[in-house]
């Protein structure tokens, strides 16, 4: 496709609609849970405006104690298939998983934008707050990409709901769709010179360092890689500098949300779960940076 059709494209979807540059879901699901040998179920769900959504439930491994539940929200594109290696391991370790697709992403209904998407997460944790085997047990949220950045405006505006879990794990989170949506146009020789304008069209009302200050008493790990080629390093750290304590910073290697390939940080993970507020053990494997890392 000639670069010049590319822009006109590109400008066309950013004046029909803003939030939509934000997500790029995929409806094919080349496979399921039962190519990695885990038990799971087809969870349908209803969101307040009627929108009927997809998910996977992923129990315990059998014979392992249930430590808690894990509810997964992903990244901007694909579907669950795509990233269920962002919490495939849960289950051995003890933790149920729900896996949730947004509308618009796999067997989900609807289209995704701002803010309607807010409704499928909130339909997540209506079932999650029925469901019988998730009852008496620790609730934890894995935000992973743009899933990290719409579980910390959600959760900031919900503090009932925020005062449940027990704790937020955020990996490679964007800091600024718009500023993360300038670094990308910055990329590319076409979308260069009109890196500013452009990405002051991309809605940035709703991105998480403007909402992370309010999550006082939630603890969060937030992970980000040094290597991130989408979204850069700055990004964890200024979500880390603005967050109210308890919270660790792990930088990890590899590329953009590939951190749970990593046995090490999935153990960490793990530990870090065991007690959030008063765990101190990560301090020997985490540089916690004081200053912001250029882009």
């Amino acid at each position: 496709m000639p670069a010049s059709r590319t822009l006109l494209i590109f400008l066309a979807l950013l004046l029909q609609g803003c939030s939509s540059l934000l997500f790029y879901p995929d409806k094919h699901l080349p496979f399921t849970p039962e190519k990695a040998k885990l038990e799971y179920r087809d969870i349908q769900l209803t969101a307040a405006d009627g929108t009927r959504l997809h998910a996977w439930w992923l129990p315990a491994k059998p014979g392992t104690q249930v430590k808690g539940t894990v509810l997964h929200l992903h990244g901007n594109g694909g579907n669950v298939a795509s990233h269920l290696g962002g919490s495939w391991w849960l289950p051995a370790q003890g933790y149920q998983v729900l896996l949730l697709d947004y509308r618009g992403y796999g067997h989900s209904e609807g289209t995704p934008s701002l803010p309607a998407i807010y409704q499928d997460i909130d339909a997540a944790f209506t079932w999650l707050d029925q469901a019988p085997e998730v009852q008496g047990k620790p609730q934890v949220l894995l935000g992973q990409s743009i899933g990290g950045a719409l579980a910390v405006h959600y959760l900031a505006e919900r503090p009932g709901r925020r005062d449940k879990l027990k704790a937020l794990v955020l990996d490679g989170v964007p800091a600024s769709y718009r500023e993360v949506a300038r670094y990308s146009l910055s990329n590319a020789w076409i979308t260069w010179p009109l890196q500013v304008p452009l990405s002051w069209l991309v809605p940035d009302g709703d991105s998480a360092i403007r909402a992370i200050g309010g999550l006082q008493g939630l603890p969060m790990l937030i992970y980000h890689s040094i290597d991130d080629p989408v979204v850069p390093l700055s990004n964890g750290v200024r979500l880390y500098q603005a967050a109210p304590p308890p919270r660790v910073f792990q930088p990890v290697r590899g590329g953009h949300v590939q951190t749970f390939a990593d046995p090490t940080w999935r153990k960490v993970m793990v530990l870090y779960l065991e007690d959030p507020k008063g765990f101190v053990g990560l301090r020997r494997l985490a540089e916690v940076p004081n200053t912001e890392s250029p882009q």
